[in-house]
């Protein structure tokens, strides 16, 4: 949607132990990145950070940026810009006005979400969705996708919304966000504990007596694949379990939100050992007590990084009806079949959260600028 804009965005990817600034035109990076240690245990040196790596970035830039956007970890009051607790920077506790800080020292607009919406806006404007309606136009197909629900996978279980080229951000901030779901995979527990990285650690501790702690998801995985030493049913299980509970919760997003899935984070690199469980859960089915079956999604959701199923979503389904009482002649278009799509990021949750990032302040921008004219 910005592939021609010339405005440029500075951003930031926030992360524990550092801070990666960038900036972006016309969704392609301008310039270097610039990294430095993130200080969070320390608010005045962590402050410093933030102005010294925006500053670097400043000055590399062949003219000024227009914003300044990037994804911060939450608790957070995200529409004014306030970060709260967070447990890996506790130079945070009891809010830090950050949004108004950056505004002040740099005099631009700042922008700060969650990683899970912004890769969800990134996906949407720049990546898979745009992707999937231009193979829909060259397959000839006049369907276009246009609402996306985007999930990271990693340290937690992080989700965004797209609805019409618009992040559903909610009422209070919470819109889009799935690690508090109930599933059945582990009753009274969030999503969350059965769809992260302590997840699949905590799986095959359990399953293979292996209580290493220094095993991390991709030596279970190299497990799974038979090229590291383990248990490797164990290891599979792990992945399994993660694949039926993230399955479940997708079922009940997607009986919300008709749209298209895109899956990211560092998790997703094992998608291989959780797709299919991921897959037999979103075609599996529900009950009454008469006994009538129903599909837990009401479309069929089809593996776009599967051949076969990616040719059955790009292919035409349309029936043509006649209008009842008037004649063969006069007849109606019926699309009988319900699909979507489920895909695996192809840019990677890094770039894809900054080009969100990147999309939604040119967005919000030309939002004011539409205001100001009708003022």
């Amino acid at each position: 949607m910005y592939e021609t804009d010339e405005r440029i965005v500075m951003t930031l990817d926030a992360g524990g132990t550092n801070f990666v600034f960038g900036a972006i035109c016309g969704n392609r990076q301008v310039g270097s990145s610039i990294c430095l240690p993130a200080r969070p245990d320390d608010l005045e040196r962590c402050l410093e950070t933030l102005t010294e790596g925006f500053s670097a970035v400043l000055k590399q830039l062949p003219r000024m940026p227009v914003a300044i956007s990037f994804a911060f970890p939450g608790p957070a009051d995200y529409v004014n810009g306030v970060i709260g607790d967070l447990p890996n920077f506790p130079c945070f506790r009891g809010g830090v006005a950050l949004k108004a800080y950056l505004e002040r020292k740099f005099g631009l607009p700042v922008f700060i979400n969650n990683d899970g919406n912004l890769f969800a806006y990134g996906e949407a404007l720049a990546g898979t969705l745009p992707a999937l309606n231009r193979m829909l136009e060259d397959a000839g197909n006049a369907k276009r996708y246009k609402n996306l629900i985007g999930i990271t996978l990693g340290t937690g279980f992080g989700a965004g919304i797209v609805i019409n080229n618009e992040l559903l951000l909610g009422d209070n901030g919470c819109g889009g966000d799935v690690w508090n779901l109930a599933t059945s995979c582990y009753p009274d527990m969030i999503a969350e504990e059965g769809v992260s990285i302590r997840a699949i650690r905590r799986v095959y501790a359990e399953l293979s007596g292996n209580r290493d702690e220094g095993l991390s998801p991709k030596d279970i995985c190299e497990i799974a694949d038979r090229t590291r030493p383990g248990d490797r049913l164990a290891a599979e299980e792990s992945f399994r379990r993660l694949g039926h509970t993230l399955g479940e919760a997708l079922a009940t997003v997607l009986t919300l939100i008709d749209g298209i899935v895109v899956i990211g984070g560092g998790l997703s690199g094992a998608h291989r050992h959780f797709m299919p469980a991921v897959m037999e859960e979103l075609g599996g089915t529900l009950s009454t007590h008469s006994g009538l079956r129903f599909p837990k999604a009401q479309m069929t959701v089809l593996d776009m990084d599967d051949a076969g199923q990616l040719e059955e979503l790009l292919k035409p389904d349309v029936t043509l009806v006649p209008i009842p009482r008037y004649g063969s002649t006069q007849q109606v278009c019926y699309v009988k079949t319900k699909k979507t799509g489920i895909a695996l990021s192809r840019l990677g949750a890094n770039m894809v959260i900054s080009l969100g990032a990147y999309a939604f302040a040119l967005n919000e921008l030309d939002k004011w600028g539409k205001q100001e004219v009708v003022e």
